[in-house]
């Protein structure tokens, strides 16, 4: 009677998972079913079929005539400034909450969480609502901001910077926290025994070791805030020049000249896949 040492063969089983998860990757990789591939593909197309058809049917030669109207240039100037300074914002205030919700345990966490995310489901327009019964001329943080020092946000482009600010900074809590979470915290524990305050250590030693999860999240609450459509309109308005973003003027065009607005519609679908292909070592290269 023969037995069986364990060598490399039992060794590399052992990795692999044994000749059983072996025989199941093996079945895995000849072939999907067809009761799974079907509406895979279906699904495929249905996401696809759209962007196609925004491609096939663009007017390729009116396009730079299109592309530099007046109207476009501002809403576009007007799209980029709003959402660099609604990221701004975000870092600012978005960094150290997450901070706040990785690092700090305290009675609540889990309420201010779920408070924190609450805009990546709210819909927008209820945001928006939401805002102005806040930051409005009569609302409750509002009418004092108005009556003190003068200051009225809605439907003017600091209000269109509080809207985008509103829906994005989930985003960047979201993916700040991940990667705070991720990060080990003897590091930070350990310059704080060599002196170092709490602050300096988190930006000496925390904020260089999250910086890829940081700027991750940047891109990912400036991709929203160019794209944010309900809050803005419901709390800033449609004003050419002042509150009319590129998704606000893509609306508008489509009522009048929809070429114009297949044109504006190509400029953020740009700008969405130039965001993809930024965060392609996140999420493009999973395997």
């Amino acid at each position: 009677m023969i037995s069986r040492s364990p060598g490399r063969a039992g060794a590399a089983d052992t990795l692999a998972g044994g000749p059983r998860r072996r025989r199941v990757l093996k079945g895995v990789r000849a072939g999907a079913p067809l009761p799974l591939l079907l509406p895979a593909l279906i699904g495929l197309a249905f996401l696809i079929l759209p962007l196609v058809a925004l491609l096939i049917r663009a007017p390729w030669r009116s396009m730079p005539h299109l592309l530099t109207s007046t109207e476009v240039w501002q809403a576009l100037q007007l799209s980029l400034l709003c959402a660099t300074a609604a990221t701004a914002a975000c870092l600012v205030f978005g960094v150290p909450l997450a901070w706040l919700l990785a690092r700090v345990e305290f009675p609540g966490r889990g309420v201010v969480r779920a408070l924190v995310t609450l805009p990546l489901v709210l819909p927008p327009v209820v945001g928006g609502v939401a805002l102005l019964m806040a930051l409005g001329r009569n609302g409750v943080v509002g009418k004092w901001l108005d009556s003190w020092f003068g200051i009225t946000l809605p439907f003017t482009t600091w209000g269109v910077v509080v809207a985008e600010a509103f829906v994005a900074m989930p985003f960047l809590v979201i993916s700040v926290e991940g990667t705070l979470r991720a990060a080990d915290p003897r590091y930070e524990e350990a310059a704080t025994t060599l002196g170092a305050s709490r602050f300096t250590a988190f930006r000496r030693v925390t904020l260089p070791l999250i910086a890829p999860g940081v700027a991750a999240g940047a891109v990912l609450a400036w991709a929203r805030a160019l794209g944010e459509f309900g809050a803005t309109i419901t709390f800033a308005g449609n004003f050419p020049g002042r509150t009319q973003t590129m998704p606000l003027a893509v609306y508008l065009a489509l009522q009048n000249d929809p070429e114009a607005a297949i044109a504006l519609s190509l400029v953020l679908l740009a700008v969405s896949i130039a965001v993809l292909a930024g965060l392609r070592d996140r999420w493009m290269t999973a395997s």
